[in-house]
């Protein structure tokens, strides 16, 4: 028998992402997110939902153009501290020791060094009610090489992406635990 738990948020897993995109003066940012996915296979487009009140919403809507960072395990302490401040009040690619990549094909910076990279054009922003849902079509998918399998495909074994369980505030990576979200990340 399933017990009733209410209208809420409760889904497993969501992805962590960092969200990259430069501000009004250019400067690079990073926001880590949970609330995304993939959304339409042609053309591919990937979503990301917001708040209003992010710093990383107002550059997105000034720059109509952002990218999908999946960390992988090792970076898991930079991802939560992604989402702990803002770009507004720090340097978060500073802070972390990461490196901002300026994109080719979108106004919009990736890190160097997260695995897997989707670089995509904003197409359409849908109001929600708290959030606003960003649809970006993507304009390429990198990949470093070490993360691909034979045939040049992601090997999920080697990209080791790390999820979030909404219902613990906690990542996991491939069936292990990696910490708790909103602490670990205050250790730099």
């Amino acid at each position: 028998m399933k017990k009733s738990l209410g209208a809420k948020t409760l889904i497993c897993p969501t992805p962590v992402w960092a969200v990259g995109s430069y501000d009004k003066q250019g400067k690079p940012n990073v926001m880590t997110i949970a609330w995304g996915g993939i959304c339409c296979s042609a053309p591919p487009c990937v979503t990301v939902s917001l708040r209003k009140a992010t710093y990383t919403y107002e550059s997105m809507m000034e720059r109509k153009a952002f990218t999908i960072n999946v960390p992988n395990e090792k970076h898991a302490r930079q991802i939560d501290y992604f989402g702990l401040v803002s770009g507004k009040n720090e340097d978060k690619f500073k802070e972390s020791g990461l490196t901002p990549i300026k994109s080719d094909l979108v106004d919009a910076p990736y890190i160097k060094e997260f695995p897997l990279v989707l670089e995509c054009k904003l197409i359409k922003t849908v109001e929600l009610g708290l959030h606003t849902q960003f649809i970006g079509e993507i304009m390429d998918v990198k990949a470093d090489e070490s993360v691909l399998d034979d045939g040049g495909l992601l090997d999920l074994k080697k990209v080791l992406p790390l999820i979030y369980s909404i219902g613990t505030a906690s990542y996991y990576g491939i069936g292990q635990y990696i910490g708790k979200a909103h602490s670990m990340g205050k250790k730099k």
